[in-house]
């Protein structure tokens, strides 16, 4: 009894490192897509909308770019945004922030206070809306029950709110963010709640104190405030289950923090989760086809990772290198294929003069 009491245990042991073992190999790297132009120095924020475009926030370019998610295939770029200059710094630098609003638009921000509407079809900026500010328009997100597009100006002082009608593309209301001392970065509309959460960095000076912002788009209107500590949070993605994850900051890694993400839960702000293998993320994303989320933690202690948490369990799965700046992460909800910019650098291989790094699962090649 004893010998298959142990036999038994061994096994129960074995089948967990097997267990383990297929987690983190589920998601790996399966291709590179060369970034057509100057080299990729210089870009933001990566969005794929729900008929399959990957668009890219091309600094270096001007541009916003466009690609196939399902092949990678390079569809062509929307010009006319100002590039990165030394001079004045990312505060001023665009393209920035991006979302795909319906089948046709990609919304991007830009560094004089825009927000330029790019046309898939054409590749080209149909439209463009001053949220009246001084800096660059960053993050946003789309509120498709409302027709709004919420865009953020996060260099301001103090930064800002904008809430832009989708169709008519007029600005419906505003919201400044008094207490946000370090800006404010991405935000996320949950269409169970209605609400848009909002990742605050820092609140009244205090490094260890962060927030996530709960607003109401219809009454346009900061409803509370949800405590995060020692985290600065920069990334936002809405999982499954009523879940937030907040990928704590590079920032939060250089002041001295533990490298960290969060999952909150959405409607009380109590911390569910604390996942101690990846922090230093800018950018989050939640994939509804693998039930995963994704950090691009450009400042993950030991180098830039992509990772990858299980939004069912609230587990941690795998950290998988990236490259330099990889502060930028998207999933297609088709296919379940993950893109990842990453800088030029010398030696860096075939991402010399940048590239655009693909993950897969095992489910979606």
């Amino acid at each position: 009894m004893k010998h298959a009491l142990t036999i038994g245990v061994f096994c129960l042991v074995l089948a967990g490192a097997h267990r383990a073992e297929a987690a983190s190999t589920a998601v790996r790297r399966v291709g590179t897509i060369s970034v057509p132009g100057a080299p990729l120095a210089s870009f933001d924020i990566g969005y794929v909308n729900a008929d399959g475009i990957y668009a890219l926030a091309d600094r270096s370019n001007e541009s916003v770019d466009l690609f196939a998610a399902a092949s990678g295939k390079f569809l062509g770029r929307a010009t006319g945004f100002k590039g990165y200059a030394a001079a004045t710094g990312f505060s001023e630098a665009g393209p920035d922030g991006i979302v795909g609003v319906g089948a046709g638009t990609f919304w991007a921000g830009n560094g004089d206070s825009t927000v330029k509407v790019v046309d898939v079809k054409s590749r080209a900026v149909v439209a463009s809306i001053s949220t009246g500010g001084q800096k660059r328009v960053d993050e946003m997100t789309y509120d498709a029950r409302d027709g709004l597009v919420i865009v953020v100006n996060n260099a301001d002082k103090p930064p800002f709110l904008t809430f832009i009608g989708s169709r008519t593309h007029k600005i419906l209301g505003k919201i400044v963010l008094d207490h946000a001392t370090d800006g404010a970065e991405q935000p996320a509309w949950d269409p169970v709640t209605g609400m848009i959460y909002l990742s605050i960095p820092v609140i009244d000076h205090v490094d260890a104190n962060g927030a996530v912002a709960v607003i109401n788009p219809r009454t346009r209107k900061l409803v509370k405030m949800f405590p995060v500590d020692k985290c600065m949070p920069a990334g936002l993605a809405v999982g499954p289950h009523g879940h937030l994850l907040v990928g704590c900051s590079d920032d939060a890694v250089a002041a001295g923090f533990p490298a960290k993400s969060l999952v909150l839960d959405a409607r009380s702000g109590k911390v569910l989760a604390t996942i101690d293998q990846v922090g230093g993320s800018d950018e989050v994303w939640y994939d509804p086809k693998m039930h995963n989320y994704y950090l691009a933690a450009g400042g993950n202690p030991g180098g830039p990772v992509l990772g990858v948490i299980d939004a069912l369990t609230n587990r941690w799965v795998a950290n998988l290198p990236t490259g330099a700046r990889a502060h930028s992460v998207a999933a297609d909800p088709l296919t379940g294929r993950v893109f990842v910019p990453i800088q030029a650098a010398k030696g860096a291989g075939a991402c010399t003069s940048g590239c655009i790094a693909v993950f897969a699962g095992a489910k979606s090649r």
